[in-house]
């Protein structure tokens, strides 16, 4: 079959002749109600397998590899090497097709503005799914994702904001529950992104395709354009036809623990502020101010967002004889009305700034509320193989948290203040561009 002959399969339904192929699949437990003996390996198939989709590859080779795609077989070396049993392909829709009686699971570490088309994919054909955050480059893209997940309670997704499922997000909501800051007003966040180039209108000049790459699987979904460097292979983050710049990027690692702690969902207004706005790419950096009102128990809380290196004021009880900020690539400062917490990125290493306090939390620990576990690609592979859901799955925890994140880079393309219903997300004063909020795909891909 040829490339041409392929792309113009929209891939909903079985081929014939790749299911004739496929070996004879072994009783897959999660599906049927049944459950898994855990030394059955899992057997997955990985969508992207260079930069960030190598360290997914290897976080779940210890179950068994069947296969891997990537448009770009030299970025792929790696990988290939760690997993010579692996077939390979570059089409990961091929892949699917082929190995659909082969593998149980999928994991997705591809440019943002695939992940929803690859992601969708393989639910649909009864697979488990772990993709990189963001969960999809937009709006309508995550919705779609979350409706499709919740019918389906027994396959098991994971976003990869690896946080979640370490022990610092945990920390922070037992200490914040149990008071030790008191009432939470305000969590400041910063990241060093972007570190690729933003702020940037469309290049014209000509550039030959590297001749590993396959520049139309790369595009996937998205409109096509001439290849340029300023793409590809790393430089995609900040066009917002292929990424989500650095809020996107950073926002499901920095802003996961207040949005799990204190219960987050849709703010009632979002405030962005940021440098010049070019029209196809991110700018090089912003504020965004998210303001939650109150709901319940909970008091009415602000979230400010800061990239390119924009850092929070320093806080009193941190201390003139420290370099401020402690970490200048990443981190959140949570401000109660008795005091604060800081941590880094991933809510890693988070220390109360009241010393006194850290001292005695130290020497006396919290109970533990919230069950530990052993990372992001462990928990996954165990809710595969027990027909639950991971604590960031895509219909009840990564997909509303996307959406809330994505509304803010909604915020700063248009430039304009949102006003939104808290309860539903919906906003109330402007209306953004439909491709915006839902994009057109290219024949070959689709939700």
């Amino acid at each position: 079959m040829s490339r041409k002959e392929f792309d113009r399969r929209t891939f909903v339904g079985g081929l014939a002749a790749a299911g004739a192929l496929a070996a004879m699949p072994r009783p897959l437990q999660a599906f049927d109600g049944g459950a898994a003996q855990p030394s059955q390996k899992l057997r997955i198939a990985c969508i992207g397998v260079g930069g960030m989709g190598a360290t997914d590859v290897r976080g779940v080779a210890h179950e068994e590899i069947v296969a891997m795609a990537d448009v770009d077989w030299k970025a792929a070396e790696g990988s290939f090497r760690a997993n010579p049993k692996a077939r390979r392909y570059k089409d990961y829709r091929e892949m699917l097709e082929k190995e659909r009686n082969n593998i149980d699971a999928v994991t997705v570490s591809t440019p943002d503005h695939s992940h929803a088309a690859a992601a969708m994919l393989a639910l649909k054909m009864g697979k488990h799914v772990y993709c990189q955050k963001p969960l999809a480059r937009t709006i309508g893209e995550v919705r779609a994702l979350k409706a499709e997940a919740a019918k389906r309670p027994r396959q098991a997704t994971q976003m990869g904001n690896q946080g979640h499922a370490l022990e610092g997000i945990r920390l922070i909501r037992e200490w914040v529950e149990a008071g030790l800051i008191g009432t939470v007003s305000r969590v400041d966040y910063w990241t060093n992104r972007p570190i690729w180039p933003q702020a940037l209108n469309r290049p014209t000049d000509a550039h030959n395709v590297p001749p590993t790459l396959d520049w139309n699987l790369w595009l996937g979904p998205a409109e096509d354009r001439p290849y340029h460097p300023r793409y590809a292979p790393f430089n995609w983050r900040g066009w917002w036809d292929f990424g989500t710049g650095a809020m996107g990027d950073m926002a499901c690692h920095i802003m996961d623990a207040a949005y799990w702690t204190l219960g987050l969902k849709y703010p009632a207004r979002i405030i962005p502020e940021s440098t010049a706005l070019f029209t196809e790419t991110a700018p090089a950096s912003e504020r965004i101010t998210y303001e939650f009102p109150a709901i319940g128990n909970r008091p009415a809380v602000t979230l400010t967002w800061r990239d390119g290196s924009l850092f929070p004021p320093r806080p009193a009880e941190f201390g003139d004889e420290q370099n401020w900020p402690h970490d200048p690539t990443g981190g959140q400062l949570w401000v109660g009305d008795k005091g604060m917490i800081l941590a880094g990125t991933y809510a890693e290493n988070p220390r109360l700034l009241d010393n006194t306090l850290a001292e005695q939390v130290k020497a006396s620990p919290l109970p533990v509320k919230y069950p530990r576990t052993e990372g992001v690609y462990k928990e996954w592979i165990a809710a595969c193989k027990n027909g639950t859901q991971p604590g960031s799955d895509f219909a009840g925890y990564a997909g509303p948290m996307t959406e809330m994140i994505l509304i803010g880079c909604l915020a700063v393309r248009m430039g304009k203040t949102l006003e939104m219903d808290p309860n539903t997300g919906m906003i109330k004063n402007v209306t953004p561009p439909a491709e915006w909020v839902t994009p057109t795909y290219r024949a070959g891909w689709s939700l």
